[in-house]
């Protein structure tokens, strides 16, 4: 059984960053990662909307440089699956790690983040950081003067879909339904919008491309019929699932499953904190991820301080 003062299960970049406060504070501090340390990020491209970088950075290098400095300040970083997390009689956690087994927190910070629900075709993880991407903010600039698809018919689609307007020359919105679910607010705005094209009952059956992507194989639910649609970029928004099972029965969940917090990332379980895209009304940008992991640990060094009792 180990010991921590701070355990952080999530290595993207909301948990990089909060190890970075914690080791800071001299507090013992584990990052568990079950993949690849970075999160999302790790698989961008190009980043140019993160502060301090107007050329912009490649997302692998910048997820690297975000690790190199938690080591620096003496993180200790665990490529481990964290199986079960629970709270012991003293108030302390216990996380049960499927390769090393019991480990022992004072204080706990999630940030395990959320996976994009995919749409599951052929072309979709071959062409992935190529033309398709699950965030319009994150790439939109990318697109300037072509023609991209949107694929989904909710609020974040419409949303994202007109913020592409904003580059792209034209925005083929694909909805499997007849009509939208996004709010009528957002509706009409896209509707106005001579850049935003419709078509309903129409799914996706294939991206196309070789080094980028070059369209979509559409298929028209009603008549059958079938069409390939040149466009440069595709943008898949057919829901977020967030990676909450460490969370469920242990602390209070939104509608769509999201971990319920404050301003100060503090779930009701007193040294329990959930940062970034795991919590409730997150921007799902990187930089507002590591600023809520800053949150966090300073959160979690202000608990770990005033209920020593409380934490063991």
């Amino acid at each position: 059984m180990t010991e921590h003062d701070i355990a952080i299960i999530g290595g993207g970049g909301a948990g990089l960053t909060a190890a970075v406060y914690a080791a800071r504070a001299r507090r013992r501090t584990v990052v568990f990662e079950r993949a690849v340390t970075g999160g999302q990020i790790s698989t961008t491209g190009a980043v140019e909307n993160f502060p301090g970088f107007p050329a912009g950075i490649d997302g692998f290098d910048l997820a690297q440089a975000f690790l190199q400095q938690a080591e620096k300040f003496g993180t200790a970083i665990a490529y481990e699956d964290i199986t079960s997390l629970s709270v012991e009689p003293d108030g302390r956690f216990r996380l049960d790690s499927a390769e090393s087994g019991i480990h022992i927190a004072r204080a706990v910070i999630v940030a395990a983040g959320a996976r994009y629900n995919p749409l599951g075709v052929p072309g979709e993880t071959e062409l992935l950081g190529r033309g398709v991407s699950y965030c319009a903010t994150c790439d939109g600039a990318f697109f300037k003067g072509q023609e991209v698809a949107v694929i989904g018919g909710g609020d974040s689609a419409i949303d994202e879909g007109l913020f592409l307007t904003r580059f792209a020359s034209k925005v083929h919105v694909i909805h499997r339904r007849g009509q939208l679910r996004a709010s009528a607010l957002l509706q009409d705005r896209a509707f106005a919008n001579p850049k935003m094209t419709f078509a309903w009952n129409t799914v996706v059956e294939r991206i196309e491309g070789k080094a980028q992507v070059e369209a979509v194989a559409l298929r028209d639910l009603e008549t059958g019929a079938t069409i390939v649609l040149p466009v440069g970029g595709v943008f898949i928004f057919v829901g977020q699932t967030p990676n909450n099972a460490l969370l469920q029965g242990l602390v209070e969940l939104d509608a769509t499953g999201h971990a319920v917090v404050d301003l100060n990332m503090r779930t009701t379980i007193p040294g329990l904190f959930v940062a970034g895209d795991l919590r409730t009304g997150a921007a799902r940008q990187l930089v507002s991820a590591c600023g809520d992991g800053a949150t966090a640990a300073i959160a979690a060094e202000r608990y770990l301080e005033q209920a020593p009792a409380a934490a063991g």
